[in-house]
């Protein structure tokens, strides 16, 4: 299989293939009328070299040298993760950091390092605002779309401001976050920023206790969880009145939205985090694909433009559990979403951004044969005559030491969905980890994205790329280009779009004025 790698010509043709390309590269400095924004929750280097190789295996292919949808983004840099006030973070204060430009403190969204983690007084007016506020702001139609549950950390920092990641539903405040004002972050989807598609999961946060729910109607902990009495489902849908607006909640109903005819999309899979993709039953629930798919048609319809957040945010709860398997089917999922978002739009126009927010201690191992399972066995074994696998944890739930001695696998089938790699040492989850992680750009201003930066430059790049926001330099610098005056006209709220599309208009009528003298 490997005859042709032993000619170093077919190493030499393929650089020099690869060298012209890049070579023939042009920087696209268009303004970029939309932004999709892919993260992986947890889709550290390691986990994003792993998952490119078990797509190709489930391809028959050996994998290394397989190509992902992701790998073929021209600018690549690196993010610096830590918080405030941790050296790792979680994926709040990550989130934060990328959507909103400011680095802040563990277990916080969307509000300034001020603010303490789960004490309600201090986020009082040191709240900061994300990417997509200022994308809705600027005309442009917004949505968000996760694996997980829609108040989640990652999706919750587009819209939420709270010293608590863990305040999905009133139920989950403590009763003096309540009397000191604070609010839930469900109530908080619709309340700050009127978001045009909302998909994921979440039911059980939005609707009043003991409210059954439609799918699992027998199963207490799936019953809605509010005792504030609130139907936030039911609130949404009447605040919609007059537009096109569709709740859904099973892929029936979610397969018949028509994204022509559709203003608003609500869809709620499940009562918390959607399934792993492994496990997930395409009767019933579409695959963040097909939730890329509709969100991407029903926003792009805007003249304007869009912002959509794609969150594959169950990598790194497959990772917290110490299941390699389901971590790395996730992350090939969300390649096949980045191949479907680049399919639906074009390069000229909108700036693709893939990410993750943070990693995990997961390695990468042994000295495994080419074309070795992923998911497989060092071929050389330990000190301790036992084998061991390719993938494995610095720490989580697979520390399965006993007397000081390591299971024997020899017999065991690592491949499976449910098998837990080891672990050095017991933790109930796995933590992060606090590696840099790959941040990876292609269309308008993608250059920008390139060298190791803080996690925080990530939101102002996205910002000046797109011209929302406070810096409006990158509109100012088209005056040649008549879509970019429209686009600074249409953004610019405080009429000074205005003052300079009459400069523009003015400048030109200079020009030909010239020119007019000068020939006569």
């Amino acid at each position: 299989y490997f005859f042709e790698e032993e000619n170093p010509e077919f190493w030499r043709s393929q650089a020099k293939q690869t060298l012209q390309s890049v070579l023939d590269r042009e920087l696209n400095t268009n303004v970029a009328k939309n932004i999709l924004f892919f993260l992986g929750d947890g889709m550290g280097i390691t986990t994003y070299t792993a998952a490119r190789i078990l797509k190709g295996q489930l391809q028959n292919q050996t994998g290394e040298e397989t190509v992902m949808t992701m790998d073929t983004f021209p600018s690549v840099g690196l993010a610096k993760t830590y918080s405030v006030d941790f050296q790792i973070a979680d994926s709040a204060a990550t989130a934060t950091a990328y959507l909103c430009g400011v680095k802040t403190n563990l277990n916080t969204i969307g509000v300034s390092a001020a603010t303490r983690n789960g004490v309600c007084k201090s986020q009082k007016g040191n709240e900061v605002t994300s990417i997509l506020k200022w994308a809705k702001d600027a005309g442009k139609s917004v949505g968000i779309v996760t694996t997980t549950r829609v108040q989640h950390a990652t999706p919750a920092a587009t819209y939420a401001h709270t010293a608590s990641r863990k305040w999905y539903s009133d139920a989950d405040m403590p009763a003096g976050a309540k009397k000191d004002g604070c609010t839930d972050i469900s109530s908080q989807l619709l309340s700050n920023t009127d978001i045009d598609v909302i998909i994921g999961g979440g039911r059980k946060y939005m609707t009043p206790r003991g409210t059954k729910d439609p799918e699992y109607p027998r199963d207490y902990s799936s019953w809605g969880k509010r005792k504030d009495g609130r139907d936030l489902i039911k609130e949404w849908q009447s605040m919609k009145f007059g537009k096109v607006a569709h709740y859904v909640w099973n892929k029936t109903d979610f397969d018949a939205v028509d994204p022509e005819t559709t203003d608003y999309l609500m869809a709620l899979f499940e009562p918390g985090d959607l399934r792993f993709e492994a496990d997930r039953d395409p009767n019933m629930d579409p695959s963040i694909v097909e939730t890329t798919e509709k969100a991407i048609r029903i926003l792009q319809k805007n003249p304007k433009g869009f912002f959509l957040l794609v969150e594959g945010g169950r990598i790194d709860q497959a990772h917290h559990a110490g299941r390699a398997y389901m971590a790395l089917h996730e992350a090939v999922a969300l390649d096949y979403a980045i191949a479907k978002g680049l399919e639906l739009t074009k390069e000229n126009e909108t700036l693709t951004i893939v990410m993750a927010d943070h990693s995990h201690p997961m390695t990468f191992n042994g000295y495994p044969f080419r074309g070795q399972s992923i998911l497989g066995k060092s071929p050389l074994w330990a000190m301790d005559v036992l084998p061991y696998t390719t993938l494995m944890y610095g720490n989580g739930p697979g520390h399965k030491v006993a007397n000081g001695t390591r299971p024997d696998i020899r017999n065991v089938n690592t491949k499976t969905k449910d098998y837990v790699q080891l672990a050095a040492v017991p933790t109930e989850s796995a933590t992060h980890s606090g590696e840099d992680v790959a941040v990876l750009a292609r269309g308008p201003m993608a250059h920008l994205f390139q060298g190791v930066q803080e996690q925080n430059y990530i939101a102002h790049a996205m910002a000046y790329a797109a011209c929302v926001g406070a810096d409006q330099r990158h509109c100012q610098g088209k005056q040649t280009a008549a879509p970019v005056v429209h686009t600074t006209l249409t953004d610019d709220r405080n009429g000074a779009g205005a003052i300079h599309g009459s400069a523009v208009l003015l400048s030109s009528l200079l020009c030909v004025m010239l020119a007019l003298t000068v020939g006569l």
